[in-house]
């Protein structure tokens, strides 16, 4: 398995229709990807197995789709926290990075959460939260949005961001 996991909490309805996650065309997923230096070249939302290539991997923590994360109640992302949790020890991830902290939050029952590298790990994993990409979070440009994805690009892999 590779270096790390992430992915939106839910799936959006268009990744549901789809199959593919991230496939809105305002998410910026595929490309703050490519920026903060994890796949070579930005990835189109059909390409998302090819990820698995460069040592990372996408999953949600809750099935049910909706059109926005807030629409998921938090009693939903503990009841999901034992099944996310196996499947994460099943695969063995380093890293899971939650992008956007409603997921995390009702998993680890914090009020309170950083973005970046969290304290307590989940599954055996070291556990990150990112904002997440979709062109509804205003609160976060792209360059913000690159940044804080390279962070954990930079400990997960360890290594220099390679150039475009």
């Amino acid at each position: 398995m590779g270096h790390s996991e992430g992915g939106r909490s839910n799936p959006g309805l268009l990744a549901a229709a789809t199959g593919h996650h991230f496939a809105g065309r305002g998410n910026r997923f595929w490309q703050v990807m490519h920026e903060a230096g994890f796949t070579p070249h930005r990835f189109a939302p059909q390409d998302s197995r090819d990820l698995l290539h460069h040592g990372c991997g996408l999953t949600t923590v809750v099935a049910r789709p909706t059109a926005r994360e807030d629409q998921i109640d938090p009693a939903e992302y503990r009841a999901a926290a034992d099944a996310f949790g196996g499947k994460i020890a099943r695969y063995r991830p380093a890293f899971v990075a939650f992008l956007g902290k409603p997921a995390w939050a009702g998993m680890s029952g914090q009020r309170e959460i950083a973005w970046g590298r969290q304290a307590m790990g989940f599954a055996g994993a070291t556990t990150w939260v990112l904002p997440n990409p979709s062109g509804r979070n205003r609160a976060f440009t792209l360059e913000q949005l690159v940044e804080a994805y390279r962070g954990l690009r930079c400990v997960a892999f360890a290594g220099p961001i390679p150039s475009p």
